[in-house]
């Protein structure tokens, strides 16, 4: 046996869980995301999805995928750097920089990729990178990459925050990375508070509208544009995979700053370019929101409202949430791999978050929206989710 293999040969919490029944992980759908879906011939209503928009599986969508399917080909077979720009790219790159009010964007391959690829090119040796704790896996990895100083603030708390600030020299580089939504949660970060730090310890900001854009805003244009502070952040971050229908992400900046990252970002240059088919869904989506924004935001947060109001009068436990993102607080590692998988036996398909994604006293299962979603489809759920919480003594009849 191998070093590798002795190493690893005792990871067994996966196949401890299966025993268990209670693997939640690598479930197959059988057919297009949507409200409701096949997976393994059970049938599940849906409320473990990022698709916020409710666009997948949209046929406008659809179409324009296949039309660039047909024109392009399947993939670029290279970077953008050398071979692989096309100019749907580029047109894609214009549109997101004026959807989201900045000079230019650069399309990345994947959402994870730009903040890696972004995170660890604008710090150097001297420069400091200042993240919230609660920051996606994303962030913390473009962290780990940077040769910058790196520091962490307690989740929203703008006084540890002004705490490091202050001790750092006021002529230095000194990026605050935040998410703008926190995926796990669904609470927002405090931009208002980080705008007044950054003018009063001289920094600069970029938020993560990974879970914002679709949600927030004029349009759907994120967290920045709801707080009216597009032009108070320097870098912006958001993906195509959750309310843009597709796969991919970009970041959105002054010229200059986007002219540095598409010359320096190792996960720029050294990955192959989105594929015609994705760039177009996203192309198509990103069309779809300035049209019929108002009346997608209008569905969701009607249903969103909704829910957070049935969950409240039922008594779980769902945290500061203020968006689509519901935390139903089980703070309980094998109850919450229970409660997820009773639920899925059960008709309701939940994501389970488990550290590292959070606390071990803070495990929980995340309930998400999309403006597809039906009240009636809520009301099922609710019932059937209060039904097993009181069985498992998560919280009272």
């Amino acid at each position: 046996m191998g070093q590798l293999q002795e190493k690893f040969k005792s990871y067994r919490l996966p196949q401890q869980l299966q025993e268990k029944g209670l693997y939640p992980y690598f479930r197959e759908i059988t057919g297009k995301q949507g409200t409701e879906v096949e997976m393994g011939n059970h049938h599940v209503l849906m409320f473990g999805s990022n698709a916020y928009t409710g666009l997948v599986g949209d046929q406008r969508i659809v179409d324009a995928a296949n039309e660039a399917l047909q024109k392009y080909g399947t993939g670029c077979a290279g970077s953008r750097f050398l071979n692989g720009t096309l100019d749907i790219h580029v047109k894609l790159e214009k549109d997101l920089a004026d959807f989201v009010g900045k000079d230019e964007a650069l399309c990345f391959s994947t959402g994870f990729s730009v903040n890696a690829g972004v995170v660890a090119a604008v710090g150097g040796r001297e420069d400091y990178i200042i993240c919230d704790d609660r920051d996606h896996a994303s962030i913390v990895d473009g962290r780990r990459l940077s040769f910058a100083k790196q520091l962490k603030y307690k989740h929203n708390d703008m006084e540890d925050l002004e705490n490091i600030l202050k001790k750092l020299p006021y002529e230095a580089i000194k990026l605050i990375v935040v998410d703008g939504v926190f995926s796990m949660e669904g609470d927002l970060c405090k931009l208002p508070e980080i705008v007044e730090l950054k003018k009063k310890y001289n920094c600069s900001i970029m938020v993560d509208e990974a879970h914002g854009l679709g949600v927030f805003g004029k349009n759907g244009r994120g967290v920045c544009d709801h707080f009216g502070l597009t032009d108070e952040v320097d870098l912006i971050m958001g993906t195509f995979s959750k309310s843009l229908a597709s796969i991919g992400g970009f970041i959105a900046g002054d010229k200059d700053t986007i002219n540095y990252l598409r010359h320096s970002s190792r996960t720029y240059i050294f990955s192959a370019s989105n594929t015609p088919a994705a760039t177009a869904a996203a192309q198509k989506a990103l069309d779809i929101m300035k049209t019929d924004g108002p009346e997608i935001l209008k569905k969701l947060w009607d249903v969103t409202n909704y829910a957070l109001k049935r969950f409240k009068e039922e008594g779980f436990e769902i945290g500061d949430t203020e968006s689509p993102i519901i935390p139903l607080y089980i703070r309980d590692m094998e109850k919450t791999f229970a409660a997820t998988a009773e639920a899925f036996n059960r008709g309701v398909f939940i994501n389970p978050v488990v550290p590292p994604a959070c606390a071990p006293t803070d495990t929980l299962v995340r309930y998400a929206l999309m403006a597809t979603h039906t009240k009636e489809q809520v009301d099922r759920s609710v019932e059937i989710l209060k039904k097993l919480f009181v069985e498992m003594d998560i919280i009272k009849a």
